[in-house]
């Protein structure tokens, strides 16, 4: 089993930047991907970023070169830096991982971008 925990969401002004964290419980040797992805109000889950055990990363385009992912695997914690905020980044963004050909999900963390 794994559970994932979110951390570092909040309000903040476009143009700006935040952290998420995503800790992860259980063992990480059966995880696969690992990623972020995000639910806007009114529209539907979709991908953010995803990170394979082979590091190949995957960005959607609204984001590339502004979301940076990342993973400690001591502190089993992965990361998303996010600059140069924008109002339509505003969601609710969601720590997944592929364990075992099983998702598993974070109960999300609360980004508004906003002036």
């Amino acid at each position: 089993q794994v559970h994932l925990v979110e951390s570092g969401g909040g309000l903040v002004q476009p143009g700006g930047s935040l952290r998420l964290s995503c800790v992860v419980s259980g063992s990480i040797l059966g995880i696969n991907i690992m990623g972020w992805y995000r639910q806007a109000p009114g529209k539907q889950r979709e991908m953010v970023t995803i990170i394979t055990s082979n590091d190949e990363i995957t960005y959607r385009d609204s984001v590339k070169g502004r979301f940076t992912i990342s993973r400690d695997s001591a502190k089993k914690t992965m990361y998303l830096q996010m600059n140069s905020l924008e109002p339509e980044d505003t969601a609710v963004y969601y720590c997944n991982v592929l364990y075992r050909g099983i998702d598993f999900w974070g109960k999300g963390a609360r980004v508004t971008v906003s002036s």
